[in-house]
C-alpha cells in the first residue's frame, strides 16, 4: 500500500497533519438537508482556504458532519 504523503515544509520543520473532525447536532437530532449540507461544505471550503488548510474530505448525514483537513 503506497500513499503519497504532503508535507508542509518550514525552515525548522517538516509536519504533515490530518485533522478528523466530527460536528454532531444536539441530541442528535436530523436537521442537515442536502442543500445545507451543499452550503456547509462551501463555508468549510472558505474558511479552510483563509487559515491556509486544505479540506480533503466532506461528508455529512441528517444529524452530523465529517470533515478531513
Amino acid at each position: 500500500m503506497s500513499q503519497e504523503i504532503e508535507y508542509r515544509r518550514g525552515r525548522h520543520v517538516v509536519s504533515a497533519m490530518h485533522i478528523h473532525l466530527v460536528f454532531v447536532t444536539k441530541y442528535r437530532r436530523n436537521v442537515f438537508d442536502d442543500a445545507m449540507l451543499r452550503r456547509c461544505e462551501d463555508i468549510m471550503i472558505e474558511v479552510c482556504d483563509s487559515f491556509e488548510a486544505e479540506l480533503r474530505e466532506f461528508n455529512g448525514e441528517h444529524d452530523h458532519v465529517h470533515l478531513l483537513v
